[in-house]
């Protein structure tokens, strides 16, 4: 198969409007921030189709869009997803992680109740897809699952603080239970659970900081 290409066309225009568009989005992401706690105020399913769309423009490896969204509305799947997470939870701070881990973790003031699973007017779950299932059923090779999906999912957590919302990056382990829960096929492994909404009035985050970039980076 010969391969097709088209022009590119470079956005911004100009360098001026390029100037601009980085110093809004970098003032828009020094803001962003997890958020675990979330108002009732309904966000419409165009916006979320919207940031999924979004999350799926990210680059993959072959073009092979390795991932699968699932949004949850339904309280009665956001109940049982939270009810399965906190048993996951209750394991992790009850014996599973490190006395060293649970140190860390203490000024995030976090333990294994998750109310955001069902607060949160809606619940992403991100799936990768180890690979993909042709029509009669063979299996067609993924490449570099892990890393593209990552990508998508910094898109999606983006765009989610671009559109006035926050979220969580939740990793309950395991999550299979998320597999069992949304009827997934066996091709498509639970990579990241994202509720989505807006803060709770009078929300508080943790008074943390950042790396700067002299701890993180050279230049050579």
């Amino acid at each position: 198969m010969k391969p097709k290409f088209r022009p590119y066309t470079p956005w911004p225009s100009s360098d001026e409007d390029a100037h601009a568009l980085f110093e809004n989005f970098e003032k828009a992401l020094k803001t962003r921030r997890s958020m675990r706690v979330y108002n009732a105020t309904p966000v419409p399913r165009s916006t979320i189709e919207r940031l999924i769309a979004l999350a799926a423009s990210a680059p993959s490896g072959a073009n092979k869009q390795p991932w699968h969204f699932v949004a949850i509305q339904n309280s009665e799947i956001k109940s049982k997803i939270r009810a399965a997470a906190e048993e996951e939870e209750k394991a992790f701070y009850g014996g599973r992680a490190t006395e060293e881990w649970l140190e860390d973790l203490k000024p995030f003031a976090t333990d294994w109740e998750k109310p955001f699973l069902e607060e949160a007017p809606w619940l992403i779950v991100v799936f990768r897809k180890n690979y993909d299932l042709e029509s009669d059923g063979s299996k067609a090779k993924n490449y570099y699952v892990q890393e593209s999906v990552g990508i998508a999912c910094g898109f999606l957590i983006a765009a989610i603080h671009a559109a006035g919302l926050v979220t969580l990056t939740h990793t309950p382990s395991p999550m299979g239970f998320l597999s069992e829960i949304l009827d997934r096929p066996s091709n498509e492994k639970p990579f990241l659970l994202l509720p989505v909404g807006y803060p709770a009035p009078g929300a508080e985050v943790p008074d943390i900081s950042k790396k700067g970039v002299d701890d993180i980076s050279d230049f050579i």
